[in-house]
């Protein structure tokens, strides 16, 4: 990570999707089918998001499919969901590669209502800032208000959501003070004047550019000073919005929408310092910025995908960042293969800087997990007084912690002060203690049912597999996590941590009442 230069490469979706259950396949959408594996960030924006609870789950901690779906299809292939935030119908996704999460830190999350003066969430922003790299980035989605006459209150909105979004602690800053600002959704500015026959036959002809002169939002950055600095790239696709839903037909229903760019993605760079009053604001922007600079690859629109009335739109972006020093927080040293119950030890070094907490634990993750919840299994991280002076602390993992199933795996060092996982090791294996005794459903070894009702009778490690059905009957197991929408997911029963009344635990509950050959197991721990 130590280079002149980092070139994090961010994919960024925003869909408006109509309250539709999710498509089988969102692969394509997000580019997973012809990438080269080099994205490091997915931002994925969503608008009206139906809230019906998935009655698949009985731990349902995301209520809504599209959060399961987008975590479903990006974990395989390493990404990790960093932070969601939830108002209403109105979603934000933020998944990083896995080896990345030591560099995110910071993360906080906001949203501002603005439907019916500022009491409804059908329509407002969400947004989540974070530190990358060691540069602040702030994405926002926003659903601003519908309709062609509207434009001024679209711009009021935003505005306002602007002002309301200010984030606490170290990282008090509002949306524009970051690095680098994302901001997309359905922003349903409309084109204005044209006629409806005029528009469709100008898309008919792919004579796009005449349409750009009349869309709102082009219209509105020559006068308004809170679009200063965005950026967007050319609209060299259709119009997103309407369609008649299951088609790629422009609205024929009685409304007869005129066909408009609701569905947008800019950028800003902040610039370095703050305009003079005898600059004018353009001059002001044409300067130096914060060092960072954003390329655009692509800018385009999914006319496959049909279970809404708006079609997604997406944008692959790279960042170029100064150079930077950036160590993670947490270095995690463990061997390539654990054998036995005897090899399951970690070491981890402390950087100077870095506040540790008795809650701080370090996961167990098979490779593939979908967020910081997500674990095999788990030890403290505790700090005992002897450990001040200590250079290197060493864990152990309790043989009820490891997996059933061999496999590859990694460690992560989760800080209860920072709520998000601040070190990482590379993939190594495990290999499942006691094989003789367990139910590997993978392996080609057992061939007898009654062999594995005798494995199972045994059960000597309490682990969930994959699909979250638990292979033990102790209720002490940790879930397979499904976080809520929520950048400080809500804690499960299932936790290392001990029901006391200390607050600011951010992981769940242990529950071992149901069990009584587990009572008092886990007296060693807080």
């Amino acid at each position: 990570h130590v280079s002149e230069e980092l070139l994090p490469i961010m994919h960024i979706t925003t869909w408006n999707v109509g309250s539709a259950v999710p498509p089988d396949d969102i692969t394509s959408l997000l580019g997973l089918n012809v990438g080269d594996g080099n994205t490091d960030m997915y931002i994925i924006g969503l608008q009206e998001v139906n809230s019906m609870i998935n009655k698949r789950l009985k731990d349902v901690l995301f209520t809504d499919q599209w959060s399961e779906v987008c975590m479903d299809t990006l974990s395989p292939f390493g990404y990790v969901l960093v932070t969601s935030q939830r108002m209403q119908g109105v979603l934000l996704l933020v998944f990083a590669k896995y080896f990345h999460l030591p560099f995110i830190r910071g993360v906080q999350t906001e949203n501002t209502r603005t439907g019916l003066g500022g009491i409804w969430g059908n329509k407002g922003g969400v947004s989540a800032r974070m530190s990358v790299f060691g540069h602040s980035i702030c994405f926002l989605n926003c659903h601003l208000p519908a309709h062609m006459e509207n434009s001024d209150q679209r711009m009021e909105d935003f505005e306002s959501i602007l002002q309301q979004q200010q984030f606490e602690g170290q990282a008090a800053m509002g949306v524009l003070d970051h690095d680098v600002v994302f901001w997309f959704g359905d922003l349903n500015f409309r084109i204005e004047d044209l006629e409806m026959h005029v528009v469709k036959a100008a898309i008919d002809n792919n004579k796009l550019s005449m349409l750009w002169e009349k869309d709102q939002l082009n219209m509105a950055k020559d006068s308004e000073t809170v679009l200063e600095g965005f950026e967007e790239g050319p609209l060299k696709f259709h119009p997103t919005y309407k369609f008649d839903v299951g088609t790629n037909t422009y609205d024929t229903s009685g409304k007869k929408r005129k066909p408009a760019w609701t569905d947008r993605i800019l950028w800003r760079l902040r610039p370095m310092a703050p305009a003079s009053n005898n600059m004018s604001k353009r001059s002001s922007l044409s300067g130096l910025t914060s060092g960072t600079r954003v390329s655009q690859h692509f800018y385009r629109s999914h006319m496959e995908y049909t279970v809404s009335d708006h079609k997604p739109v997406s944008s692959i972006f790279t960042l170029q960042f100064p150079y930077k020093v950036d160590i993670p927080l947490v270095t995690i040293i463990v061997e390539d293969e654990w054998r036995e119950v005897t090899d399951a030890v970690a070491k981890f070094k402390v950087t100077p800087n870095f506040s540790r907490s008795s809650w701080d634990w370090i996961g167990l993750y098979k490779v593939g997990f979908k967020h910081h919840k997500d674990y095999v299994g788990y030890t403290w991280a505790k700090q005992e007084e002897s450990d001040y002076l200590r250079q290197e602390h060493q864990v152990t993992f309790a043989e009820e912690e490891l997996p059933k199933e061999s496999g590859d795996f990694i460690l992560g060092y989760y800080s209860n002060n920072m709520s998000s996982i601040v070190g990482v090791t590379e993939p190594f294996q495990v290999t499942a203690v006691n094989q003789s005794e367990i139910s590997n459903t993978n392996s080609s070894d057992f061939t007898s049912e009654d062999e594995i009702k005798q494995a199972d009778s045994r059960d000597s490690s309490p682990v969930r597999n994959k699909k979250g059905s638990s292979n033990s009957s102790r209720s002490h197991t940790p879930t397979e996590g499904q976080m809520e929408s929520s950048s400080n997911p809500r804690s499960r029963d299932t936790s290392p941590h001990s029901s006391s009344g200390r607050k600011g635990c951010s992981t769940p509950k242990r529950n071992d009442s149901s069990d009584g050959a587990n009572s008092g197991k886990n007296t060693d721990k807080p």
